[in-house]
This record gives structure tokens, sequence and C-alpha cells, in this order.
């Protein structure tokens, strides 16, 4: 996560997103509550573990802002620990369903293999919005919204709970598509599994605004500002083997992410 860069560049109150450890989640897409300055609107966590403990004034826990961060993101990281003790952090696609979150994957993968068993694990999505350029390199940082979840998993065995778990995984990355595609066949159903994690435990962490130099570099002869970022999506791309004259869907040629 932009932590690990940002502990390089930027001083320790100036870090990026917290850490994957016992931190919790949380999301917020939107520029509101997490983007008035670098307090969001900070209630009490729901357990020590996901306390907020680097620059806690950029935390927050209530569920509106872990939604909004969940509901615009389209990849999570993964982490959890195999057999033997070793830990792995996988990306994978997810969707936020009322209060829980769905990971899916293979049968065969070896996150699911773990997570089919009911595991804790730690979920992180993160929303990067602008790179931070400071007068100084120590202070140089990001923008950004970032969500934890700590829970152990669920595996999802009810086959119409099962069908809506997909179709609410696709509905999260293209609105909409479900009503086009084929639905999965029995086959495709059985190599698939599909495991829910609790919102119960999460936080969320967001910096904003400008770089935050040292009085004494302020007279450098440096620029100094934010770049924003934005997730953009460009012209849809036929496939080659698609048919001739088939118009692109409207989900496609005007899909868009996020708020920027």
């Amino acid at each position: 996560m932009p932590d690990d860069i940002a502990a390089h560049l930027a001083r320790t109150r100036d870090a990026a997103p917290h850490a994957a450890r016992t931190e919790g989640a949380a999301p917020p897409p939107a520029r509101e509550p997490a983007r008035r300055g670098d307090s969001p609107a900070t209630t009490a966590p729901p357990s020590e573990r996901t306390r907020v403990r680097r620059l806690p004034d950029r935390g927050a826990y209530d569920r509106e802002s872990l939604e909004r961060i969940l509901d615009e993101g389209l990849v999570a990281h993964v982490g959890f620990t195999g057999d033997d003790g070793q830990p792995f952090v996988i990306p994978l696609a997810y969707a936020r369903q009322g209060d829980r979150l769905l990971l899916h994957g293979s049968v065969l993968s070896r996150l699911m293999q773990r997570a089919a068993g009911g595991v804790p694990v730690c979920v992180t999505v993160t929303l990067l919005d602008g790179l931070v350029l400071a007068r100084s390199v120590f202070h140089h940082s990001m923008n950004y919204r970032s969500a934890v979840v700590l829970g152990r998993t669920r595996p999802i065995r009810d086959r119409a709970e099962k069908l809506a778990a997909l179709e609410a995984l696709v509905e999260h990355l293209v609105p909409g598509r479900s009503a086009d595609a084929r639905g999965p066949s029995e086959k495709e159903l059985a190599a698939t599994e599909i495991v829910a994690v609790p919102l119960d435990e999460a936080s969320v962490k967001v910096r904003t605004g400008p770089p935050k130099d040292d009085r004494r570099d302020l007279a450098l002869p440096v620029w100094a500002g934010v770049v924003p970022l934005h997730l953009t999506a460009g012209a849809p791309e036929t496939a080659p083997d698609g048919e001739p004259g088939r118009p692109v869907p409207a989900v496609a040629a005007r899909y868009r992410r996020g708020t920027g």
C-alpha cells in the first residue's frame, strides 16, 4: 500500500494509508465526509484492533465512509496465512453486498481453499487520488482513501445465495452487465468458490490537501503542490472474435468509475 512508499518519502506524520496489520477497514469513494481536510467524520472504532494508530485524525469508522470507498474500488488485497503460517496477500475482485464483502475465485486457488474453511483475513481497498509533491523529498506523500476490513470468511453454499453473490460481483464491476451476459452454468458454479466477510470490524483512513512542508523550506525555489489522479475509462475495444456490426452496449460505452 502507499504507506510503504510514503515511509521513505514522507515524514512520519505524513505517511500514506494505514498498514494492514491490525487496523480495520472502511470506505468513502466520494469527496464528502472524507474530503473535508484531513479529518473525516470520526466515530469510535468497532474494536481496539481496528483503531487507527498513525495519524488518528485521518481515521473514521462510520459505515457511510466505509461503504463509499468499497463501492468505488475495484481491487481488494486479501491477506491470509497458509497452512504453514506463511503470509500471503492476493489482489482480488470483490463486491459489497449489504453489510458484507464478497470474495470469489477458483475452488483450486490457495486463497479460496483456505477461505472456504472459515479463516481470519484482512481485506484492504485503496483509492489513490493524487501525488503530493513537497519542497523536500522527505515530505512527499499521496492523497488517498483507504479501507481495512478484518473478519472471518464464511463460504456460501446455498445455490440461490451463490447466484445472487455472483450477480453482485458482476454488477459491482460493470453495473447493468448481468442483464446482458449469460449466467453461470452448473459446472461454472461448481468451479467457483465464494466467501463472505462481515463488515463489523472496519476502519477508514484518508489524506487530502497540499503538502506539509517545514516552515524553513517554504522559501526554497521548488514547486510544491498536488498532481490529481483519476481512474478514467477509455473507448471500448471490441473482441477480435466479436460479431461484426454489433453495437457496443451502453454499460461499456458510458462506463464511468468514481467521482473524479
